[in-house]
């Protein structure tokens, strides 16, 4: 892979799983030193940590829940104490449940909120000290903050407040050459879905082949390489922009 972010120091929340995992590998592949945070141990904390390790570069998992403001604040110290500046932030954490809205609790509803959103604004004002001209955050948000999605109100508010958030701190952080993007996922098979069954599965794929444009299920990776570019200097005239990468949902 083209050492893209060769010499540059990442922090990417939620990178153990899924896209944050394919995210990790990807930027650290590309040259960049990476700190990664998780907030339950296990067999995904412990396998990447093995990866990384066979991977040139610094690169630290600290466990941190990003609904926890002091868990934000500690994060933040132990990046600034294990690579000393950041160029690149993304922001990749967050939790999902499936609850009507009739159902819906206030606990519920600020379990997604506070991870999904207000968890991202907390990182990026904690994360500002150590960004400086040429930085970059990437925002994980969601094709559901565009469309809805019934018995996901609290994330799609959280998902689409994303978007607001991006476009004004692309503004506000402009000037000092920070730039600040979103990228969209739309249906992307990750490990989550080794839990399906094969009628399950099979079931998925069907339907969103017919819902697509390309006709199939999104990878990670090919979520991780739009970030990848947004982290580095191939996109240096790029801010706020909404990037989906849905297949052509």
């Amino acid at each position: 892979m083209e050492q893209l972010l060769a010499g540059k120091n990442a922090l990417v929340t939620g990178g153990t799983r899924g896209i944050g995992r394919a995210i990790v590998l990807t930027l650290a592949r590309a040259g960049a030193n990476v700190v990664t945070c998780y907030r339950s141990e296990g067999e995904a904390v412990e396998s990447l940590a093995r990866e990384l390790k066979d991977t040139p570069g610094q690169h630290h998992l600290v466990r941190a829940d990003v609904g926890d403001p002091e868990q934000i604040s500690n994060l933040l110290d132990e990046v600034k104490v294990r690579l000393g500046s950041l160029d690149v932030v993304v922001n990749n954490a967050g939790v999902i449940s499936h609850i009507g809205y009739d159902d819906l609790t206030l606990d519920d509803w600020h379990q997604v909120v506070d991870t999904n959103l207000t968890g991202t604004f907390l990182v990026i004002q904690k994360a500002l000290p150590l960004m400086g001209a040429g930085a970059s955050v990437v925002n994980i948000g969601s094709r559901v903050a565009k469309v809805g999605i019934p018995m996901r109100a609290h994330y799609t508010a959280a998902k689409a407040g994303l978007v607001g958030l991006t476009r004004s701190l692309c503004k506000e952080l402009g000037r000092q050459g920070i730039r600040v993007n979103l990228v969209e996922p739309g249906v992307i098979a990750t490990e989550e879905m080794a839990r399906l069954t094969a009628e399950q599965r099979a079931a998925m794929e069907a339907r969103y082949a017919q819902l697509t444009s390309l006709g199939r299920l999104g990878h990670v990776d090919e979520v991780a390489e739009v970030v990848l570019f947004l982290a580095s200097d191939k996109s240096r005239y790029v801010s706020g922009a909404q990037i989906p990468v849905d297949g052509g949902i």
